[in-house]
């Protein structure tokens, strides 16, 4: 039995490490795109007549960030229909945990797009 229960935790264990990994693309994504969007802002300041231009680079921003975060979800998806098998043969406290997981990593990705839309 306690060959079950060292499984059973190397699989949670696996599935909030994948929960990291998911939040850590996000964070990185987010940041990134914070990045060059300032990098864009600081060159772009001083000149007047590209001004008329800001509103094209804020799109494509907008544009890169919704690319990072679908790259991101595929992921996520991939991640998760991996594991999906393993977790059905969870004992129920197991897979409640995990489901927990994955309820916990769906809100933070929600609040980091929420963030990610307001910057962009």
């Amino acid at each position: 039995m306690p060959e079950f229960k060292d499984v059973t935790d190397e699989i949670t264990k696996t599935a909030r490490d994948a929960a990291y990994v998911v939040v850590g693309l996000g964070v990185l994504g987010f940041q990134r795109a914070q990045v060059r969007r300032q990098e864009l802002q600081k060159r772009l300041a001083g000149r007047s007549a590209v001004q008329g231009h800001l509103g094209d680079v804020r799109g494509e921003v907008t544009k890169r960030v919704k690319d990072v975060d679908e790259a991101v979800e595929q992921v996520i998806g991939r991640i998760e229909a991996s594991l999906a098998p393993i977790e059905e043969r969870l004992p129920v406290p197991a897979r409640d945990l995990a489901k927990q997981a994955h309820a916990q990593a769906r809100e933070v990705r929600q609040q980091l797009r929420k963030l990610i839309l307001q910057a962009a």
